[in-house]
Formats: C-alpha cells, structure tokens, sequence
C-alpha cells in the first residue's frame, strides 16, 4: 500500500488504485487508447466504473484489442457471439453502439485527420486543470461536455450523453480532477 495521497475515490481496491496512479487523468492523444476509453465509458453508463474495470481485458479480447477499424465492419453473427459473452457486459445497445461509434469514428478520422485532433480541438489540446478538495466535487457534466456531446450524437455516436463524455474527459486528461491533495494532480 502506497504512503502518497491519493483521490478517495479510488481508495481499497487495487486495481481501482493502480488505474488511479497510472492511467486516470493522463492526457491521452493515441487514436487507438480514446476509443478503448470511449468504448469502456458507453458501456459503464448506468453501472460503475469499477465494474467496467475489472472486465476491461474481456473487453479488449471480445472486441479485437479495441481495434475501430475491424469493429466497424462487425456482423450479426459477431455481434450474436458477443451478447452470449459471459465476461463482458452483455447489453445489445451497448453492443451495437460500438459499432456505430466506430464507423463514426473513422468518418471523424477521415475528416480531422485523427480522433485526437477533433476531440482535443473543443480545448485546444490544453487539459483543464479543475481545483476540488473532494471527487464528490467534482460535476457529472459541464457546458463543454454537453457541447461535446451534442457534436458526436450528430456525427452518429450513440451512448455519449453528457456524463458518459464528462467521465471520458476525465479518464483521457482533458480534464484534470484529481483532488488537489492527491500526488497525482500536479504530475497529470
């Protein structure tokens, strides 16, 4: 168990903390790394986010490492054999948005030239450095995330409401809500 402050909410699973201390909050420009993120994110819309966590390499095995590319072209049959996935979250929707968001995801690569420069250009590619004593200060959604939110449900997205973009802005580091008593809020 590490000494250094950390987010509480993280605090007593391992696996939450080690996400915590490696991954959340970290800016993320990797085409490939914000559509694993954003798949994860659709998929923990109503549940927690630990529970998506700890099915996260079932994800990536079922869903060919989060390759876009190969999951737009998903068939019926393809997506039959993963609603009787038992180690992943087996909700059709969420299923077929997948594929959806990854067809619109390529169209967004097609015309911004990649996911990164089109979701980091609502912020000029600057994180958002946020100041909260607590996570539980923290919004479920601001004005910008709605905006961002209305854009991809244009574009075709589907289970990318305000909180779900809020949360992926978080993971990927546009935004930093790290408390500030945590050692992580001024490395991210």
């Amino acid at each position: 168990m590490s000494s250094k402050n950390k987010c509480s909410w993280c605090l007593g699973d391992p696996l939450y903390e080690a996400y915590h201390d490696k991954e959340w909050g970290v800016p993320v420009f990797d085409d490939s790394t914000l559509f694993e993120f954003l798949t994860l994110e659709t998929f923990q819309a109503g549940l927690s986010w630990i529970t998506v966590l700890r099915k996260r390499e079932n994800f990536r095995e079922a869903f060919d490492g989060f390759n876009y590319k190969i999951i737009a072209g998903y068939k019926p049959p393809k997506i039959d054999a993963l609603l009787l996935n038992p180690n992943i979250i087996r909700n059709k929707l969420k299923i077929q948005a997948t594929v959806t968001n990854a067809q619109a995801f390529l169209k967004i690569q097609e015309e911004f030239g990649s996911f990164s420069d089109y979701i980091w250009g609502f912020i000029d590619g600057k994180p958002i450095k946020n100041v909260l004593k607590s996570h539980k200060d923290a919004p479920a959604n601001t004005p910008l995330s709605d905006t961002i939110s209305k854009d991809l449900k244009q574009r075709g997205f589907k289970f990318v409401g305000t909180t779900v973009v809020y949360a992926h802005m978080q993971a990927t580091g546009m935004v930093n809500d790290h408390e500030i008593g945590c050692f992580r809020y001024n490395e991210v």
